[in-house]
């Protein structure tokens, strides 16, 4: 009974990793899906190029991040960029302007602005 329970709970451990369920699995994002939700939504702060100097990013308190600093974006992992979209700049003591997109996105959507942010910074 006892190697049929811990059987049990390793299929379903396994069966979460492959459904993406599990916590920290993240979809894979396309950066040209990602390019479109970008340009609709970010590039007012971000701007185009994703140099944190977009019109409305001027009048901000906190400059917004500049995604092209290949040092500062190497050490941010994905989850990290997933939790701010999602949950806004507060989530990970941030600034209070970066607005949670959490309730307007689905987690592939989000999954597709951090592939696109990425390439901002990619080589």
């Amino acid at each position: 009974m006892r190697q049929m329970k811990g059987f049990l709970t390793k299929a379903a451990a396994v069966g979460m990793v492959l459904l993406g369920l599990a916590p920290g699995v993240l979809p894979a994002g396309d950066a040209a899906d990602g390019k479109e939700l970008y340009t609709a939504l970010c590039t007012r702060c971000h701007g185009e190029k994703g140099r944190g100097d977009g019109p409305d990013g001027a009048t901000l308190a906190t400059k917004p991040r500049d995604f092209t600093d290949r040092a500062r974006m190497q050490a941010l992992s994905d989850q990290e960029l997933t939790t701010v979209i999602k949950e806004g700049g507060p989530a990970l003591h941030l600034s209070k302007d970066m607005p949670p997109w959490g309730i307007a996105l689905q987690d592939q959507q989000i999954a597709d602005l951090v592939a696109y942010v990425r390439s901002f910074s990619a080589s």
